[in-house]
């Protein structure tokens, strides 16, 4: 299987939990699933033990989410034996993102972590995206879905090109950074570390790029908020 292939099995999978989540499951959500897992029998058998004793939605919804996540991380794997040779690519970036929706912060700020210092110690500019589409959404936080709409409304014609609806692996993988160590409460010397690399971020990437400069200043203005109220107490 391609990696083209696989990641459009990841996307019709998500575009599958998130009509599920909207108008619950259907007959004709059931026939998409079982074209698209018709190559793995575990993920369909799973599916389907699962409709089949009933349970709510919601657990259909992240089985599906999970499986979709799966197949963005081989996609991931194949573009990097692919590519890796000419150009930084981190292969955990979903795996993160996961773990953030799960709420497993740890390993969320583990995976982040590892990926910010190869993109960001690297030569290259990373030119791997994480799109912003619908599909997609439902696997992030409250915030950088607001921004996202935001952006859409302010200027409509971002929704058009792929640089107004996408961000890169490594501001992907600073804005989960960031949001693990204010939950898990970490020390003010470990934000400014942050804050440097979010610096970085900023001067690597093109201000044309309006989506992830903004990403990058609203984490930057979390950590400042942070390190300000810190200062003040003190």
């Amino acid at each position: 299987m391609t990696n083209v292939s696989v990641f459009f099995s990841a996307v019709a999978l998500l575009h599958v939990a998130r009509k599920m989540a909207r108008n619950s499951f259907s007959d004709d959500l059931m026939d998409i699933l079982s074209t698209l897992l018709a190559s793995n029998c575990n993920q369909y058998c799973s599916i389907l033990s699962i409709r089949k004793t009933e349970l709510n939605t919601s657990e259909l919804v992240a089985v599906l989410q999970k499986f979709a996540v799966e197949h963005l991380t081989t996609y991931r794997q194949l573009v990097a034996r692919d590519f890796g040779s000419v150009v930084t690519i981190v292969t955990t970036d979903f795996e993160a993102l996961y773990a953030y929706k799960r709420g497993d912060y740890q390993r969320c700020l583990q995976l982040s972590t590892q990926n910010v210092h190869t993109l960001l110690n690297s030569i290259a500019i990373d030119i791997l995206d994480v799109p912003l589409f619908p599909e997609f959404i439902q696997l992030l936080d409250d915030d950088i879905v607001s921004l996202t709409a935001l952006t859409l409304i302010v200027s409509p014609k971002c929704r058009y090109y792929r640089d107004g609806v996408c961000i890169t692996q490594s501001t992907l993988s600073l804005y989960l950074m960031t949001q693990c160590q204010l939950k898990l409460h970490h020390s003010v010397t470990s934000l400014a570390q942050t804050l440097h690399y979010i610096k970085v971020a900023q001067r690597r990437h093109p201000r044309e790029r309006t989506l992830n400069q903004l990403t990058l200043k609203l984490i930057e203005r979390k950590v400042h908020r942070l390190t300000r109220h810190y200062f003040i107490s003190c």
